[in-house]
C-alpha cells in the first residue's frame, strides 16, 4: 500500500517519506537525525526501511540532518551535482556513506524516483516523483518561484501531490521581513504564493490528482487556514468541492502521525 508521511514542513525544516510499510526514501532532511528519527517513530516507520535520501537543494531547512543520518544508517544521498556540490562545500557530506547525482531517474528497491528541475535562489534545486511498485506516483514539489511545464506535468500525472503553498502576499508584504528578503521570496526563483498555488489547483483535479497537500507554509507570512481557504474559495469557482472531489490538507510542521493513503 503506497504511503506518504509527511514528517515536517516549514521553514524549521522539511522532510517526508514515501513508499510502503516494508520500503521507502525520503525527501530531504531538514531536522535534526534525533528529530527525523523520532518522527519516524511515531508514524510507526522502521528507518532501516529506508533505501535512500534525496535531496532537493542546499539550504538549511532541507539538509540540516543528511550528514548525521546517512552515516548513521548508512543511507546513499541523491542530489543534483550542483546541489552535492554545495552540500559539500557546506560540509553536509561524508565519507562515511555514498552520493550519486541524479541525473534523470533512479530505482531503488522495487520504486522508481524522477528528478524534476525546479526555480529556485540555490545551486542546482529540484523536486522529486516517486513511483512505487503498484504505479502509484506521489509528487513533492515545493521551493519554487514558478511552476514550471516540467513541474506541472509531473504533478499531473501523479496520485498525490504536495504543492508549496509558501506565503499570503500582503502578510509578506507587510511583515517585518527586510525588503531585500521580500524582494527575493516574491521572485521567480523565490516561493510560490497562496494565489499562485490555488491557480494550480483546478487544472491538477480536472487532471486526476485528487489527493492534494499543501506544503512549506511560512510561519512569519502565512496560517494554515489563510493557505486552505485561498485553495479552497479557487477550487469553488470550478464546482470542485472538498472532501467529494478532491482532499486537501496542510503538511504539519511537526508529524501528525497521519499518513496519506494514495
Amino acid at each position: 500500500m503506497a504511503k506518504a508521511v509527511p514528517l515536517f514542513s516549514g521553514s524549521k525544516g522539511n522532510s517526508y517519506f514515501l513508499g510502503t510499510a516494508t520500503q521507502g526514501v525520503l525527501i530531504d532532511a531538514g531536522r535534526s537525525c534525533k528529530q527525523i528519527e523520532n518522527a519516524l517513530l511515531t508514524n510507526s516507520i522502521d528507518p532501516r526501511i529506508i533505501g535512500a535520501v534525496f535531496i532537493t537543494h542546499e539550504h538549511t531547512d532541507h539538509c540540516s540532518a543528511v550528514k548525521v543520518l546517512a552515516s548513521r544508517y548508512n543511507f546513499k544521498v541523491y542530489a543534483s551535482q550542483g546541489t552535492l556540490e554545495a552540500l559539500e562545500r557546506a560540509n553536509r557530506l561524508d565519507k562515511r556513506f555514498e552520493t550519486e547525482v541524479i541525473e534523470n531517474e533512479v530505482a531503488i528497491g522495487d520504486m522508481l524516483i524522477k528528478r524534476i528541475d525546479t526555480p529556485h535562489d540555490a545551486a542546482e534545486s529540484c523536486c522529486y516523483s516517486v513511483t512505487l511498485a503498484d504505479g502509484k506516483t506521489a509528487t513533492i514539489a515545493t521551493d519554487m518561484g514558478y511552476m514550471t511545464d516540467d513541474v506541472r506535468n509531473a504533478v499531473a500525472h501523479s496520485n498525490f501531490a504536495v504543492i508549496e503553498s509558501n506565503h499570503d502576499v500582503d502578510m509578506l508584504k507587510n511583515g517585518p521581513y527586510p525588503f531585500v528578503i521580500k524582494k527575493r521570496i516574491l521572485s521567480k526563483y523565490g516561493h510560490l504564493s497562496n494565489p499562485d498555488c490555488a491557480a494550480e489547483l483546478a487544472g491538477l483535479v480536472q487532471s486526476g490528482t485528487l489527493r492534494l497537500m499543501l506544503g512549506h507554509l511560512s510561519e512569519q507570512n502565512n496560517t494554515p487556514s489563510i493557505a486552505l481557504n485561498t485553495a479552497v474559495n479557487e477550487l469553488s469557482k470550478y464546482g470542485m468541492n472538498r472532501g467529494i472531489d478532491y482532499t486537501l490538507d496542510v503538511a504539519p510542521v511537526e508529524t501528525n502521525a497521519k499518513s496519506v493513503i494514495f
